[in-house]
Formats: structure tokens, C-alpha cells, sequence
């Protein structure tokens, strides 16, 4: 495997983006990379862009993305005032799985953490994801919490 990098998205990335969220089934929430959602996107990747406190990062693979990730920054009361991050939309393309990538994902994820001062990483995974849950698992993460989502 050529050498994996990582950098932050531009809005040029945003349609590859998409692309691998509309691969994965159960947590694409329908996302399409379509004409009548483009301007949604655009807005959220904007509002992202945007803040200090998220980062939307891109994994490149001899020229392609092939992976993706967001990470939010969340000062916090508790821990004395500890920063949390919390890694949302990590998406690996599914014919690049099982190459390592989503561990080096995760480590530069880690490391991200570490330069903005953050004492934690938490990241939820959908309960039916247990290849996931193995693989976060192995690289060190702990299940410690019961999630819950209500739509408003």
C-alpha cells in the first residue's frame, strides 16, 4: 500500500465525501450526492469550515479519498475542564477496508486530539456495527457509555 495522508477538506472534497457516506447503508441517512442536495451539503460543510471547534478531515490514497472523518472539540466542566473530542462520520471506502487505513484514521484522529489540548476521544458506533465495535476496541477505545438519539 502506498503511503496514506491526511489533511483537512476543502469544499472541492465535498462530493468524494458524500460519495463515501452514500456507500454505507445503515448510516448514510440517505445522504445522495444530488443537485437538490447539494446546496444542503454545502451549507453544512460551510458551517463546519466555519468553526473552531471542528475539523473535517480527508484520508488520501495515491491521489483518491478514501476515508473521512470529523472531529469536534467540546470544553467541558467535568474533568476539570478537560476538552473532549468526539469523532463523528468515520467512513473508510468499502473497497479499502481491512488495509489498515481506519487505524491510521484513528491514530492521526488521536494525535489531532493531543495538538488541540483534548484529554479524551469518544466516538459512538451504531449498535449493530460489531466489526466496528472489534476494531475500536483493538486500537484502545473502551465501551463506557449507553447512547441515545431522539429526532427534534
Amino acid at each position: 500500500m502506498s503511503e496514506l495522508s491526511f489533511r483537512e477538506a476543502t469544499s472541492a472534497d465535498l462530493e468524494a465525501i458524500i460519495r463515501l457516506h452514500e456507500e454505507d447503508e445503515l448510516g448514510s441517512h440517505g445522504d445522495a450526492w444530488t443537485p437538490a442536495n447539494r446546496p444542503a451539503y454545502e451549507a453544512a460543510f460551510a458551517a463546519i469550515a466555519a468553526s473552531e471547534a471542528n475539523k473535517l478531515f480527508v484520508a488520501v490514497l495515491d491521489g483518491e479519498i478514501v476515508g473521512t472523518f470529523q472531529l469536534t472539540f467540546i470544553p467541558n466542566l467535568t474533568g476539570r475542564g478537560a476538552v473532549r473530542v468526539k469523532v463523528e462520520s468515520v467512513k473508510v471506502r468499502a473497497a479499502k477496508r481491512s488495509l489498515g487505513i481506519g487505524a491510521q484514521m484513528m491514530a492521526f484522529a488521536e494525535e489531532e486530539a493531543r495538538r488541540g489540548g483534548a484529554a479524551m476521544l469518544e466516538l459512538s458506533s451504531n449498535k449493530t456495527r460489531k466489526d466496528a465495535h472489534r476494531f475500536y476496541e483493538r486500537i484502545g477505545f473502551s465501551r463506557s457509555h449507553e447512547g441515545f438519539k431522539k429526532k427534534v
